[in-house]
């Protein structure tokens, strides 16, 4: 490896290590604004739309938005399962069932 990339290497990794021990070290001092604490809150469900989405719209790197996409068919299952229920597990279990159900079938 040459030195750039070792140089890469040891600055995300002094950044990294920065960021989680900043915690540590400052302990209780560290207070966040309201508005920072509520954006947080935010971050999960942002996180799971970015990894989830793109493989429910595009299946195999193709754009496919038709009823006959598993992926998304699952995807909105679990979505309107898991509003109407507020239960993550059960969303989870119907929409596997949607899932496997329509690949088996298509």
């Amino acid at each position: 490896m040459n030195g750039f990339l070792w140089s890469a290497i040891l600055g995300m990794f002094v950044a990294t290590y920065s960021v989680r021990a900043s915690f540590i070290v400052f302990g209780k001092k560290l207070r966040f604004p309201p508005a920072v604490i509520q954006a947080l809150g935010h971050v999960p469900v942002a996180v799971l739309t970015a990894i989830v989405v793109p493989e429910a719209l595009q299946p195999g790197g193709q754009l496919d938005v038709s009823v006959t996409n598993p992926y998304l068919i699952g995807t909105l299952v679990a979505g309107l399962v898991a509003w109407k229920t507020r239960n993550v597990l059960i969303a989870v279990l119907i929409s596997f069932a949607v899932f496997g159900l329509m690949r088996w079938l298509l």
